[in-house]
């Protein structure tokens, strides 16, 4: 008898694939990752403020959770890192804002978008070789890596525009 996985369950998949691409989010004709990358305002926005540990915890949660998604879903669409798929994305956002206090100055949401959204397409090294890694882990790892880029640029600019 054949051994049936967790990720070959119908359910399993179709939830996978609507969180893979943000909700259809990542269907979006033009700038899917940029659209995509949305619901991580939301996911932000719904944090509690329950300090700085737990928001790191958070953070790596949500990215640790990105990879199975985005590895069901590059499976499904038999693309290596589909533009469709934008978990790496959204899910990777939180950890743009680790340490900083966005609630006093909501401009700086606006300013971790952007600069998530620079990195990402940058890829500064080790970003881009990271991309080469198979499944999940590669789609999700170099979002990662360009999102801890953000994150120091965000502080740099943080202590001295604030």
């Amino acid at each position: 008898m054949n051994r049936i996985e967790w990720k070959d369950c119908r359910l399993v998949r179709k939830v996978s694939l609507l969180l893979a691409t943000g909700f259809g989010l990542g269907l979006s004709p033009v700038a899917s990752g940029t659209v995509g990358t949305l619901p991580g305002i939301l996911i932000v926005v719904g944090t509690p403020d329950w300090g700085l540990a737990p928001e790191i915890l958070l953070a790596l949660l949500w990215i640790v959770l990105a990879v199975p998604l985005c590895g069901i879903a590059e499976e499904h669409f038999r693309v290596k890192d589909d533009g469709r798929i934008v978990a790496d994305e959204y899910m990777t956002f939180p950890l743009v804002l680790i340490g900083l206090p966005w609630r006093q100055f909501p401009i700086l949401l606006v300013m971790a978008f952007v600069t998530h959204r620079l990195f990402d397409i940058l890829k500064p090294p080790p970003a881009r070789g990271i991309q080469k890694l198979t499944g999940g882990l590669g789609i999700v790892a170099d979002d990662a890596i360009s999102g801890l880029y953000a994150l120091a640029l965000n502080h740099i600019l943080f202590r001295l525009f604030f």
